[in-house]
């Protein structure tokens, strides 16, 4: 009868293991992208966007219109670039894109850019 008993909490383990690994899956792909707000007009071939303060985004910054919509904001919303330096590179101004190439588990093509 021990032995059935250990069996039994054994495999409680594993499924509760999986659990948490799901579990961190779904969040992943969930979760917000990591967004900047830069000047979409400062491009520079070898450094990217010039990074700007967020308040150049105005509010929402879901959209993925950036600001252009409140006509006073000169910023976007710039999601999963590499920041080096005060510029952003290699992302995206799509957040939509941004979550398609998320984290372990989702679904996407991996490709996109600005």
């Amino acid at each position: 009868m021990a032995a059935k008993e250990r069996r039994r909490l054994r495999s409680s383990t594993v499924v509760l293991g999986g659990m948490g690994v799901l579990a961190t899956a779904l969040t992943s792909c969930g979760s917000e992208p990591d967004k900047r707000c830069v000047d979409p007009n400062s491009y520079d071939v070898s450094r990217g966007y010039k990074v700007v303060d967020s308040k150049a985004c105005g509010k929402g910054g879901g959209s993925g219109s950036g600001g252009s919509s409140g006509g006073s904001s000169s910023g976007r919303w710039y999601y999963d670039g590499n920041k080096s330096g005060g510029f952003s590179d290699r992302g995206t101004f799509s957040k939509s894109q941004a979550v398609d190439r998320g984290g372990f588990g989702c679904s996407g093509s991996g490709s996109g850019g600005g």
